[in-house]
């Protein structure tokens, strides 16, 4: 029996002033997803570090969900058994259920040798997310996929615009010992933004793409500002705005909430400043929330999720 293992990273959405539209992906940590022919149907095998609180029922988790939506885009009759590894932490704000959904849809594509296009992979695992965990969000799925730092232009059908990364760009991520389900931080942004924060974050997002195309850390640095979703989830994540200036201390060109949190994360102008901006902001969220906050330093990682176990026996 053939079986193939994708990985998927971890990313960092709205990155500030792009809710719901951008994302970057990291080098790791991220999830793990093996599948292998069955039959017929979707099937877990195991879950591995989640601490039995993810479903078994293929058709209620995301990995399940994507993997059957890409045996039904290639017309296979043939089921699959899927086992899944977190790497990533629950509700952490690191796009843990889109990586299980991108990397099971990536390794059911790999088993099945089909080899179908970016474009088509996003739209089974937002299938999987949306199914799967009640929700769906562009901006993890499409760097998760893609790699790199990505703005979603539309969701559904897949319209994806790839942005430079300059070179010396590097993220800290600090998850602390703390869990924010999506949904109650989603909650708390009602339906409607003033004029007046919207138009700022228009501006925002437009200069932040524009510095990425030029380079320019300056203009980048003045418009990491997030004026609608992180002034609503602040009082989520205790400390926020002193662990956001311990970060600027130490030299990040800005800091917030990675996706809906309660992990943050800080763009630094190469891996030195980086380390030195991860070691202020551990000790920040230690001091402010406590216990022992979780660290990944890492440079935009261009590869997105990828076969890295294929097998036969």
């Amino acid at each position: 029996m053939d079986a193939v293992t994708a990985f998927a990273p971890a990313t960092v959405s709205n990155v500030a002033c792009g809710f719901d539209v951008l994302g970057f992906a990291l080098h790791e940590p991220g999830d793990e997803v093996t599948a292998q022919w069955s039959e017929s149907g979707v099937r877990i095998d195991a879950i591995v570090n989640d601490g039995g609180r993810l479903p078994r029922e293929a058709l209620k988790n995301t990995a399940g969900v994507a993997a059957a939506a890409v045996l039904r885009t290639i017309g296979e009759r043939r089921g699959v058994v899927l086992t899944i590894r977190k790497g990533l932490p629950l509700s952490s704000g690191l796009g843990g259920s889109a990586a299980s959904a991108v990397a099971a849809a990536v390794a059911v594509d790999g088993l099945a040798k089909t080899g179908l296009p970016l474009e088509t992979l996003l739209s089974c695992a937002f299938e999987g997310e949306r199914d799967g965990a009640g929700s769906a969000h562009a901006d993890n799925i499409a760097p998760c996929l893609y790699g790199g730092f990505v703005l979603v232009r539309q969701a559904n059908p897949p319209d994806v615009v790839r942005l430079p990364v300059p070179p010396s760009l590097t993220a800290v991520v600090v998850h602390p010992d703390l869990e924010i389900e999506t949904a109650r931080a989603r909650a708390l942004l009602g339906t409607t933004v003033a004029l007046s924060d919207a138009i700022r974050q228009w501006a925002n997002l437009g200069a932040l793409v524009d510095a990425l195309h030029r380079g320019d850390l300056s203009l980048l640095a003045r418009s990491l500002e997030d004026t609608i979703a992180e002034p609503r989830r602040a009082p989520l994540v205790p400390g926020l705005a002193l662990i956001k200036q311990a970060a600027a201390d130490a030299g990040a060109l800005g800091c917030s909430l990675s996706g809906s949190g309660p992990s943050l994360f800080a763009l630094c102008d190469g891996m030195a400043t980086a380390n030195r901006v991860a070691a202020a902001m551990r000790l920040a969220v230690t001091a402010h929330i406590g216990g022992a906050p979780e660290t990944y330093v890492s440079p935009i990682a261009a590869q997105g999720a990828r076969v890295v176990a294929p097998c036969a026996s």
